[in-house]
């Protein structure tokens, strides 16, 4: 396999797509070693093949807002890989979604979904429509106008969308009352809906208590203890909601939030009522954090920085790619961090990541370390199937456990001659394995 070669193909035929060529490189050096092991790899094309999506939906969504003027977004649902399963990935309502980004998310999720051993594969979608500053009936409106264009290319067994950035259990909501009208069945089509009408216990806490569940699995293997670690999280939603809510549980102390507006540096701890209070500042629709430090005067809040600039044990990016450049991995390693892991999807630059494995710093990818999210839809998707509904301890027993065989499989393939556990190439690897070798047993389809 030479990278160079694919990913200047790939360049030629997707100019300025950046998000998407940086998250095919990463995977590409991650296993160039075992696919050269491997000739039936290069006899059935399967990196030429895996890098191309199944197919892209993109669609104009019309709809009125409450003055009665007609507004036009751009829809979009990239079915990425359906090898080991139906395509299963969020949607993002935000001004900034593109295609490329959703082709890297729908590319990571490929990946992120074979992990989980569950059987999904990779999709994503979504629209520049930002539901921030829309009222209910406008948000609405658009979700039904949205679902109008999708619906006939999606259900339990073809492709089950989700939550994501913009899309929590209002828009799902929405979507999904929209879709079973025009399908005329009640079925698993989404995940992410609410305990009424299917939806999951533990699904809204369910990639932040992942990502810990993993992270401590990380520390036990090099035998350090979870307990007692200062903590530094950015973002404020559902993520990093459960992210701070878990960490706490072990016995961590997390100093930091963030937002758009800047961070929240609290020496005390975000802990107890301060934790309940991050749901109430994310559903004010204001998106910012300072309101924190008026709140609790003992914190301080830095506008306009990231929180990486802070002495911390344990660092977590729970926000939005590429949110922790190489500067920012060069101050956390000078403060003495132990563990850095992405909680969102390619949270950290390649420089970052770079940077973080050259000087062994214990670091983990998004497509392990958030898997939590993804299987709980997917334990979702199982209760809808049984008609049943687990328990919350039920359901988190599950997500544990498969976080713990997340974790192993990576240690399976990343662990170097010397120790060292590089956890990039571990989780690239144990995803490509499993998905190249269905779609070879599958033929050239």
């Amino acid at each position: 396999m030479n990278i160079n070669n694919i990913l200047s193909a790939l360049e030629a035929k997707h100019p300025g797509e950046n998000e998407f060529l940086q998250a095919v490189k990463e995977v590409l050096v991650s296993i160039e070693d075992v696919y050269n092991q491997h000739p039936e790899f290069e006899k059935n094309r399967i990196i030429e093949r895996l890098v191309e999506p199944d197919r892209i939906f993109t669609f104009r969504v019309a709809w009125v807002d409450d003055k009665g003027d007609i507004q036009v977004n751009l829809g979009y649902r990239v079915q990425f890989n359906n090898a080991i399963g139906p395509y299963k990935g969020g949607l993002r309502f935000h001004a900034s979604v593109n295609l490329s980004t959703l082709k890297f998310l729908g590319f990571e999720q490929t990946f992120k979904n074979a992990l989980t051993t569950l059987p999904m594969g990779g999709g994503k979608g979504g629209s520049d429509f930002s539901p921030r500053g829309k009222s209910n009936a406008e948000i609405m409106r658009f979700c039904q106008a949205f679902m109008l264009e999708l619906w006939r290319n999606i259900g339990p067994d073809t492709d089950v969308p989700a939550g994501d950035i913009g899309v929590g259990t209002r828009e799902i909501g929405y979507l999904y009352g929209m879709y079973k009208k025009l399908a005329r069945e009640n079925t698993g089509t989404f995940t992410g809906k609410g305990l009424e009408y299917g939806g999951s216990l533990v699904r809204p806490e369910a990639t932040g208590f992942g990502a810990l569940y993993f992270v401590n699995e990380m520390l036990k293997a090099k035998n350090i203890d979870f307990n007692g670690k200062t903590v530094a999280i950015s973002g404020f939603g559902n993520v990093a909601w459960g992210a701070v809510k878990k960490a706490t549980e072990l016995g961590a102390k997390v100093i930091t939030i963030s937002g758009p507006d800047g961070y929240i540096f609290d020496p005390e701890g975000v802990s107890g009522e301060k934790i309940e209070y991050m749901l109430e500042l994310r559903n004010s629709g204001d998106d910012i954090v300072a309101p924190y430090a008026e709140k609790y005067p003992n914190s301080t809040f830095y506008p306009g920085k990231k929180p990486w600039e802070q002495k911390v044990d344990i660092a977590l990016p729970c926000a939005i790619q590429n949110e922790l450049n190489l500067q920012d991995a060069e101050a956390l390693l000078a403060n003495g961090v132990t563990c850095v892991a992405e909680v969102s999807n390619m949270g950290c630059t390649a420089e970052a990541v770079d940077f973080f494995i050259e000087k062994k710093v214990l670091f983990a990818p998004g497509k392990a370390v958030n898997a939590g999210g993804v299987a709980t839809s997917g334990l979702e998707m199982s209760q809808n199937a049984m008609h049943i509904q687990w328990t919350a301890e039920e359901v988190d027993q599950k997500l544990h456990q498969i976080m713990k065989n997340i974790h192993t499989q990576s240690l399976k393939y990343g662990k170097d001659n010397d120790g060292y556990i590089n956890y990039v190439k571990g989780a690239n690897v144990a995803g490509f394995m499993k998905v190249a070798r269905a779609m070879i047993a599958q033929g050239v389809v």
